[in-house]
């Protein structure tokens, strides 16, 4: 079996969310023309104000809620 190959990766649709020391990303990716899936993903902020990626994990009532819209515009993508 291949490995995963980033130029069969399309991204269908995406949109950040700032934070105070991170950001998340709410995005849609179909792998391959295969069925479109929802991604979730948050980038932390380092000292220097430099993004990097980091596990999604938990997440505060305020992230929540302005991630839950996201999502539903997300699902006219899925």
């Amino acid at each position: 079996m291949a490995g995963f190959d980033k130029a069969l990766d399309k991204e269908l649709y995406s949109e950040k969310l700032d934070f105070d020391r991170s950001r998340i990303t709410v995005a849609v990716f179909a792998y391959n023309n295969g069925t479109p899936k929802l991604q979730i993903s948050r980038e932390n902020k380092d000292a220097s104000g430099e993004f990097s990626f980091a596990k999604l994990g938990r997440m505060t009532k305020d992230e929540v809620e302005k991630v839950m819209p996201l999502m539903e515009k997300a699902k006219k993508f899925l």
